[in-house]
């Protein structure tokens, strides 16, 4: 089965996608494209997976660069490809024949670039990260290498989207203690519960931090169990593990 990639023209032509679970190696749960070392899958089928994406994006499986992610605002500079992956939530380039590479199973990925001064980013946001300002700072550290907020674009790849994002009224505390204007990213559930947009307030955090264009691609991973990994999806049918999506760009 041939890899199913999402991509966004507002990241043309530089290479880089969304890649769903289709396409891969592995099977039980983590059936398709599971690209994490960190889940229970064999090690081998993972790194099949991760060389296919690789390919897809015409590099060596080397080139592709991680961290370990913490649910941070912390990102790395990469110069080269490193042995070791950090603990970080987001990376940034000016290197050609680079590509920058986020797991993610309901958090946002979010790829960046500033394709006139060749600097592009990769995040993993979820809510923890998004509150604390991973975007705000991949942008920062983006800067620290040419490139200007205002001509760069962002794009959220496949997330939870709000209709199937159910929270309790301390997740919405800790948003309204930082913003109170951050009630407008929740709508009532039932009971106490409520709904949380997590893309729009990705959105809205790359918008207030200055960037020239941002979008969101609008695919749920919840709701579509064909195409995606789902961590809350995978938690409410009580499996043992689930897989893992990867995003990643190039310049």
């Amino acid at each position: 089965m041939t890899l199913d990639i999402i991509t966004a023209p507002g990241l043309a032509p530089l290479q880089h996608g969304f890649f769903t679970r289709l396409g891969g190696a592995s099977s039980g749960v983590f059936a398709g494209l599971n690209c994490g070392y960190g889940s229970s899958d064999q090690h081998e089928a993972v790194t099949i997976n991760r060389a296919r994406v690789a390919a897809a994006l015409a590099l060596d499986p080397d080139a592709m660069v991680g961290v370990h992610q913490v649910h941070s605002a912390d990102v790395v500079t990469v110069a080269d490809p490193a042995e070791h992956r950090p603990k970080a939530d987001a990376l940034v380039t000016d290197q050609p024949g680079l590509a920058l590479s986020v797991l993610t199973a309901d958090c946002m990925p979010v790829l960046f670039a500033d394709r006139a001064a060749g600097v592009i980013g990769a995040a993993h946001a979820g809510w923890k990260g998004a509150l604390d300002g991973v975007l705000e700072a991949t942008l920062d550290a983006m800067e620290s290498l040419g490139a200007d907020r205002n001509d760069a674009m962002a794009v959220i790849g496949p997330c939870i989207s709000q209709r199937n994002y159910e929270v309790g009224p301390e997740f919405l505390d800790d948003f309204l203690a930082g913003d109170p204007g951050n009630a407008r990213f929740f709508a009532n559930g039932e009971g106490d519960r409520y709904l949380f947009d997590l893309p729009g307030f990705g959105l809205h955090r790359l918008r207030q931090a200055g960037i020239g264009d941002a979008e969101w691609t609008r695919h749920c991973t919840y709701a579509d169990p064909k195409r995606f990994y789902s961590y809350r999806r995978s938690t409410h049918a009580k499996e043992a593990d689930y897989g893992r999506l990867i995003s990643a760009i190039r310049l």
